[in-house]
C-alpha cells in the first residue's frame, strides 16, 4: 500500500521481534562459506531516525527498542547489525530488515529487495548504494515469482506486508504456498501482526492447516499507546533453521517480562 510509512512505526516492539529473529537466522545461514540468496519483498527506506517526527508522534521506538537494547549480547547478530548502523549514522539511527541484512551479509551473497512507493524506494537506493546489486521498484509478489526458485538456492526470503489492505490476510498467505511449491528448500518467513480485533487468527489458522510443517512464534506486549490496535507480533516460517526453536524461546521470555512489568 502506497499511504504506509514506516517511520511512525521503526524500532517498535514488533520489530524486535522481527529483526532479532531475522538477524539470528541470517547469521546462521552466514556460519558457512556457501553463497546465499536474500529476497524481501516490502524493504522499506532501510534507515530510520529514531529521532525524528514521525517516531516521536507514535513514541513506539521509545516503547520499542530503547527498552529492549540491553536484551541482546554483543555478539547477537542483532546487536552486531545496530551497533554498526549506529556507529556510521548515529545513535538514533535504526536499521529497517534491508539494511540488517545489508550489514550481516557477505559480497558473495545475492541480495534482491523489491519496494514500490516511490519516495521509500529512492531513500532505500541511496542508503544500500554500493553494498548490493538489486534494489527494484516493483510489487514485491511480483518480484518474488520472477526470481523463484533465487541461484544461490540457499536462502532467504521475508514477506512483511504493512496488513493494512483486508485482502492481505488472503493474498499473503497463498503467496507463501506458490512460492514454497517453487523453492521448497528456501526459508520463507511470513511476519504479521497479532492485533486487538483479532483480524489475523483466521489466517493464522488457516496457514497451520494448509502448511502444517511450517514453524509459528508470537509474542505479545502492551499496547504502544492508548487505542493502539497493535498487541504483538507473530512470525510464520517455511523451513526454519535449526536452534530457532531456542533462540525463540529465549526472546519470548523478555517479552514476558514487558507484560509482568505493565501489570506491576
Amino acid at each position: 500500500m502506497l499511504s504506509y510509512q514506516h517511520a511512525y512505526h521503526a524500532g517498535n516492539l514488533a520489530d524486535v521481534h522481527k529483526h532479532a529473529l531475522l538477524a539470528w537466522m541470517l547469521g546462521y545461514l552466514t556460519r558457512k562459506d556457501k553463497p546465499l540468496s536474500y529476497i524481501e519483498t516490502h524493504a522499506g527506506r532501510g534507515l530510520y531516525d529514531l529521532s525524528g517526527p514521525e517516531a516521536a508522534r507514535t513514541g513506539e521506538a521509545v516503547q520499542g527498542i530503547a527498552r529492549a537494547v540491553d536484551w541482546f549480547p554483543a555478539d547477537h547478530p542483532y546487536a552486531r547489525a545496530l551497533a554498526q548502523i549506529r556507529a556510521q549514522h548515529g545513535v538514533d539511527a535504526y536499521p529497517g530488515s534491508p539494511l540488517i541484512a545489508a550489514t550481516l551479509l557477505r559480497p558473495t551473497d545475492h541480495i534482491h529487495l523489491a519496494e514500490l512507493h516511490p519516495a521509500e524506494h529512492s531513500a532505500l537506493k541511496s542508503v544500500v548504494s554500493g553494498r548490493i546489486g538489486q534494489v527494484r521498484k516493483t510489487d514485491g509478489a511480483a518480484l518474488a515469482h520472477s526470481l523463484c526458485p533465487p541461484e544461490p538456492r540457499r536462502g532467504l526470503m521475508l514477506i512483511d506486508p504493512s496488513w493494512e489492505v483486508k485482502t492481505d490476510y488472503d493474498t499473503w498467505p497463498k503467496l507463501l504456498r506458490q512460492l514454497h511449491a517453487k523453492w521448497n528448500v528456501g526459508i520463507l518467513c511470513l511476519w504479521y501482526p497479532v492485533l486487538i480485533s483479532g483480524a489475523e487468527r483466521a489466517m493464522v489458522n488457516r496457514l497451520g492447516a494448509e502448511l502444517p510443517q511450517g514453524w509459528r512464534h508470537e509474542v505479545r506486549f502492551p499496547p504502544a499507546r492508548p487505542g493502539h490496535g497493535m498487541v504483538g507480533s507473530g512470525l510464520f516460517v517455511l523451513n526454519p533453521p535449526f536452534g530457532l526453536d531456542a533462540e525463540a524461546a529465549r526472546l519470548r521470555a523478555r517479552f514476558d517480562g514487558l507484560g509482568r512489568s505493565a501489570s506491576r
